[in-house]
């Protein structure tokens, strides 16, 4: 799957087949749920969900937090918009 397609996807009703939890987490965002894409983010422990989990805590205003997660992610803040951070950890996500 590609970006083209993962976007594509936005238009069903749940993440698609095999998506990580990460990568879920990212397409409940896209669809508008911070809830449901912060349970599925924090239901993971891996670097990738702490990447994802800090993208949420950055969405959400709470710098903070956020800098906690990307401290566990082993990453430093995403200096980018938004919308670059959510385009690169979907990719990072597909390629894994």
């Amino acid at each position: 799957m590609d970006l083209a397609a993962f976007r594509a996807s936005l238009a069903a009703a749940a993440p698609p087949d095999g998506a990580s939890l990460p990568l879920g987490a990212l397409w409940w965002d896209a669809k508008g749920d911070w809830e449901k894409a912060h349970i599925a983010a924090q239901a993971d422990d891996s670097r990738r969900g702490c990447s994802v989990h800090a993208y949420l805590h950055r969405k959400e205003g709470d710098a903070a937090n956020a800098n906690y997660w990307y401290f566990r992610a082993g990453r430093p803040p995403h200096a980018g918009t938004l919308d670059e951070e959510w385009q690169a950890l979907v990719a990072e996500m597909l390629a894994a």
